[in-house]
């Protein structure tokens, strides 16, 4: 059977082994596809693997051969799962695969924001230390973790991994999910609607998926809810925070910090507002892509596909 990975670049550049894919059937591998060139790429195809190309109605009806679309990725925004759905198209994800390095990454942001690691040893290899008459050389207030509130919005597997790290550091958790019901018996954080964690958190970490419900979420009203000096963290979707609400928080001093591993529109428009906003750090989208996660990514799409190709599909969305 034909497979296709139509953007296969950023989870495997050279460093991992497409092999246990190609064992399944017969198997092209494009670094990058770009819009107008699905429909040939995936002519004749019964399988597409894509992470962040999409595949829409059209598409769809275009490919009278496709019986199963794999999300190289958690997230399935990029499909039309109502499309999928009509045509019987099983579509199925990665849940679960990036956990911990998105955790991580959560707490790399924060700790810049409040430490300044970076900043200070730019500094330092700039000269400022040399050039200074005292042994501690600081150009920005350093701020202590334990005793703050973080605000986790979402409380899938990535919330509660940063939940747990937070605690950890001796935060005060509150959590806003659209189901609190399902965590009665969860210890050690306290569940609130998204105003009150607004309201009451020093730090806020995005981890929501992108929804109806979601899109926006950090905008003007919710940013009047903040402490003088908050801090936001996304690791979730660009499209969770209006942009230029947040970049206008930041100029007016009134948001501490925006720390974002994801953004709107990637690559980033040059007049991205974000890009010229003080007190902001952006990272490329590489929260997923340590080794350890795209290889459990990779083995994870390899069993997908396998249990599709034994009429069991496993990790179905569609």
């Amino acid at each position: 059977m034909k497979i296709v990975v139509l953007d296969g670049y950023t989870l495997n550049s050279g460093d991992l082994d497409w092999a246990p894919l190609k064992a399944l059937g017969t198997c092209i591998i494009h670094p990058r596809t770009s819009a107008d060139q699905i429909t040939e790429r995936a002519r004749d195809t019964a399988i597409i693997l894509t992470n962040k190309v999409p595949i829409n109605a059209d598409t769809i009806a275009a490919l009278p051969d496709l019986r199963y679309i794999g999300v190289l990725a958690t997230g399935v925004n990029i499909i039309d799962l109502d499309a999928a759905k009509e045509r019987g198209v099983v579509v199925t994800n990665a849940p679960g695969y990036s956990t911990e390095s998105v955790a991580q990454m959560v707490f790399a942001l924060l700790l810049e924001m409040v430490q300044q690691v970076g900043h200070h040893a730019r500094m330092v290899t700039e000269g400022a230390w040399v050039n200074c008459e005292d042994f501690s050389f600081r150009t920005h207030p350093l701020c202590e973790l334990a005793g703050k509130t973080m605000g986790v919005v979402g409380y899938g597997e990535v919330g509660r991994r940063v939940a747990t790290i937070a605690r950890a550091f001796g935060m005060q958790v509150l959590v806003q999910t659209a189901h609190p019901e399902k965590y009665q018996k969860e210890q050690g954080v306290t569940f609130v609607d998204v105003d009150r964690l607004f309201t009451d958190s020093d730090v806020i970490s995005l981890n929501c998926p992108l929804t109806p419900e979601t899109d926006q979420l950090v905008n003007t009203a919710h940013l009047a809810r903040v402490k003088q000096g908050a801090l936001l963290i996304n690791t979730g979707r660009g499209q969770l925070v209006n942009e230029a609400a947040v970049a206008e928080a930041l100029e007016d001093g009134y948001l501490g910090g925006y720390a974002t591993d994801v953004l709107s529109s990637e690559p980033p428009r040059a007049d991205n507002p974000l890009l010229s906003a003080p007190h902001c750090i952006i990272t490329p989208h590489i929260a997923w892509a340590t080794t350890e996660a795209r290889s459990r990514l990779l083995a994870m799409a390899v069993d997908n596909v396998a249990a599709f190709l034994q009429g069991e599909p496993r990790n179905r969305v569609a």
